[in-house]
């Protein structure tokens, strides 16, 4: 006779459970070691008693030699326990585990919103936070991402986009706490997963719809074109300039790479704004977009080679150029 171990996800809704579970929730008396476990509810209401008792391993295998014995969730210590007690029997029972439910690709994600709504009620530092606080380490943990994937460094890159999810759960965190007054700008993670499923939805209508494109350049196109028309929608029709949305906050290469960008869809002409220093900079960002080049990236590099050639000539102080 088997000892079956039923496990569930606490990311799953209660009272969910594979067919194959409910089956095996039938086949035997149910114990648990939880008194508070989500499904006991759910059991109840389906005529399905659970016993509630202490965990005893090698009770557990004895009562199986005899007929079906069920047990509702299982870690691994007492799996291993288990397994121990049932190789010591001269006949051990079959031991089967039975998943009721399990967890979808995503599903850690609701343990990173419970965590995040923990520590937002929870511990003063994180219940004092505002937008306006968490901002510099937004653009930090952005950096920090950057930099995992310039030195090719994946378990770092892993790491930090784990902190960078972080800011985005904890300024969703900080906004519902407004979400009750909708006209405070209130709103939660759930509505920012939303937007940002639309808009991919909207955007790649080759995927979700029935338009058809030919390489990823007609993708680039639809997408810029998708774009105006979204733009043209919230201001009542007036599809706005071209550059509407560019941040200007983001560092300068970039920034004038991207206003660049956006003039060339226009036929706008590359000149320099400026004269001075500020217009020869432009130029040189110009230069690097022209040649399909992203000019943050270059001068990082540059940036990157120029500090290991300090670093090398403090390692070695007597080949340094003596100061005059």
């Amino acid at each position: 006779m088997p000892l079956i171990v039923v496990t569930t996800s606490p990311r799953v809704a209660p009272g969910l459970l594979s067919h194959r579970a409910w089956q095996a929730l039938s086949e035997g008396p149910v114990r648990t070691a939880a008194p508070d476990h989500p499904h006991l509810p759910y059991l109840a209401e389906a005529g399905v008693a659970v016993e509630v008792v202490a965990p005893d391993p090698a009770a557990l295998v004895r009562e199986a030699q005899g007929g079906t014995v069920v047990w509702l969730e299982a870690d691994e210590a007492l799996m291993r326990s288990i397994g121990h007690a049932a190789v010591a029997l001269e006949d051990p029972p079959v031991i089967e585990v039975v998943p009721g439910s399990y967890d979808l690709p995503g599903a850690r994600l609701l343990d990173l919103v419970a965590v995040m709504d923990r520590l937002r009620t929870s511990c003063p530092w994180d219940a004092e936070q505002t937008h306006e606080s968490l901002a510099p380490y937004l653009i930090e943990e952005a950096y920090e991402v950057l930099e995992s994937i310039e030195e090719g460094d994946h378990d770092a890159l892993r790491e930090e986009l784990g902190d960078l999810l972080l800011q985005v759960a904890f300024h969703a965190r900080v906004a519902q706490d407004r979400a009750r007054d909708r006209d405070k700008g209130g709103f939660d993670v759930d509505d920012v997963a939303d937007g940002i499923v639309d808009k991919l939805v909207r955007r790649h209508p080759h995927v979700f719809a029935a338009v058809e494109v030919d390489g990823a350049d007609e993708v680039s196109d639809n997408w810029e074109t998708i774009k105006a028309a979204e733009r043209a929608a919230k201001s009542g029709g007036d599809a706005g300039s071209v550059v509407d949305g560019v941040p200007m906050g983001q560092p300068a290469l970039s920034l004038a790479a991207q206003l660049l960008r956006r003039a060339e869809r226009v036929g706008i002409p590359a000149e320099p704004p400026v004269e001075g220093l500020g217009g020869r900079l432009f130029e040189l960002v110009r230069q690097a977009h022209a040649e399909g080049l992203d000019p943050e990236a270059e001068l990082r590099a540059a940036a990157r080679v120029y500090r290991e050639r300090i670093r090398a000539g403090e390692s070695a102080p007597g080949d340094a150029p003596s100061g005059g």
